[in-house]
């Protein structure tokens, strides 16, 4: 049941009027009813799959529970590794069992050895990456005595399901959303208001930009041989928009719909494509993500504490994982490694938290540095997106290859002079939008209702009738 359709948009009214005006306040009613909702909105998806997302879950309550409850240090550690080696067991075995059958017959290939790679012809369940990490941030915090174990199996089931964020995040924490569904919650129409807004603008940015720059930057890619390097190089940069407006806009889609249900989602983007470097991008991209590995990988490594190998080691290792999570093959791994090797000058030289504030906060243009600390930041970011986007190296290389050539130089043969003008007004709404939690928080509030409807009205014909061809989101498929 995707965000963008029919179906959904007839389920998320029924959910909302049971969950108001039939429980009411009654807070057990209301979390009954999200868990209910939640393993029917995923059952959608593969009703075999949510028998797996219902033992995710069982293991770790149960696991938090005999951790909690432990005597002695030696028995908790043995009930979090447990844990960690089933939930991991369970990601590799659907996730990366082929990746790693497929590589260990080449490795042993070259030593002239000739095997037959036994892989498994399985789907890979919608959401596993996240609802794993959510158990297992659970689990983590639990033995590190960040929080009691939830006794309540409903209010912890709706803690790792709730169907906003099933699928494709944020990864929450249990620190930060299991005190919200466990008190009571009130309705609350500026909330609700607000919602609706964070909706709206991400189905701007999935139906009008994403899917839109889908069509050429898919083209491009799948025909990148018989396009000039200037070509290529426009295609790259769709694509950077597109997985941009594509992932943000679902987790706006997803903040929005928690909010109608008095529940605060974390912030999973902040306008990444005005940082000003590297270290400032990962700390506004995929934030959940981001945090997920400093908490519970970086700094269990070490961090950037001790010698400066350890510094290089653990900045490697996180972003080599962070690559991986996103898919079982070696562009990932690339794409993690260019990552690390932007990153780490700036770890090496103390300056990867110059950038905390705001890109020219309170001003209406950055100055010529900050334009230029931009751009250059973008433009790597771009690069790395083209082994995410390839199928394989060969074709990464090869792309690269073709688009540095004489070539780049020349006129773009793909050049949507619409489509590139909605672009521009988009990334200006969000230049301008860029100190909200999303772009059009406050657009409007000061307008007389009828006008602010309006706007409203208008954005969603435009929604309609620009829409481009249907896509899944992008992130469905980690």
């Amino acid at each position: 049941m995707l965000f963008n359709s029919l179906s959904f948009a007839l389920f998320l009214p029924i959910v909302f009027f049971l969950y108001w005006f039939v429980c009411k306040h009654d807070r057990v009613k209301q979390n009954w009813l999200l868990l209910v909702s939640s393993y029917f909105f995923y059952a959608c998806w593969d009703v075999r799959f949510l028998f797996l997302l219902m033992f995710s879950t069982a293991l770790d309550y149960y696991s938090g529970l005999r951790i909690d409850g432990a005597s002695s240090r030696s028995t908790k550690k043995t009930w979090l590794w447990i844990s960690i080696s089933i939930n991991l067991g369970v990601l590799m075995l659907f996730k990366y069992f082929n990746f790693f059958a497929e590589n260990f017959v080449s490795a042993a290939a070259t030593l002239g050895i000739k095997m037959h790679a036994a892989t498994i012809n399985v789907l890979l369940p919608v959401g596993i990456s996240f609802y794993t990490f959510h158990g297992l941030s659970y689990i983590l915090d639990i033995y590190n005595n960040r929080i009691k174990a939830e006794r309540n199996i409903v209010d912890y089931s709706v803690f790792v399901s709730f169907f906003p964020l099933l699928v494709a995040g944020p990864i929450e924490r249990a620190t930060h959303l299991l005190p919200q569904i466990k008190r009571n919650r009130t309705f609350n129409y500026t909330q609700l208001a607000d919602g609706m807004r964070q909706i709206l603008w991400g189905l701007v940015k999935k139906l009008l930009i994403a899917d839109n720059l889908a069509m050429y930057a898919d083209m491009i890619f799948a025909k990148h041989a018989q396009y000039h390097g200037s070509t290529l190089a426009l295609g790259v940069v769709f694509f950077a928009i597109q997985i941009y407006a594509d992932f943000s806009g679902y987790t706006d889609i997803a903040t929005g719909t928690a909010r109608l249900f008095g529940i605060e989602l974390l912030r999973n983007f902040a306008f990444p494509y005005f940082s000003r470097d590297i270290a400032e991008f990962w700390r506004r991209w995929h934030i959940s993500l981001t945090s997920w590995f400093k908490d519970y990988l970086y700094i269990p490594l070490g961090g950037s504490r001790g010698s400066t190998w350890m510094k290089i080691r653990n900045t490697y290792i996180v972003f080599l994982v962070s690559g991986f999570w996103h898919g079982a093959n070696w562009t990932f791994i690339v794409w993690g490694l260019l990552h690390a090797t932007y990153f780490l000058p700036l770890l090496l030289l103390n300056r990867n938290r110059q950038h905390l504030e705001t890109v020219a906060a309170g001003r209406w243009l950055p100055s010529p540095k900050e334009f230029l600390s931009i751009s250059v930041t973008f433009l790597l970011v771009c690069f790395a997106w083209i082994f995410f986007r390839s199928p394989n190296l060969s074709a990464a290389i090869t792309f690269i290859g073709e688009m540095c050539s004489a070539s780049f130089f020349s006129m773009p043969e793909v050049f949507p002079t619409l489509i590139v003008a909605i672009v521009l007004v988009f990334l200006i709404v969000e230049w301008m939008g860029r100190e909200q939690p999303y772009a059009i928080a406050k657009t409007g509030l000061n307008l007389p209702r009828p006008v602010r409807w309006s706007m409203y009205l208008g954005i969603t014909i435009l929604i309609i009738i620009m829409s481009g061809k249907d896509q899944p989101f992008i992130y469905f498929r980690f």
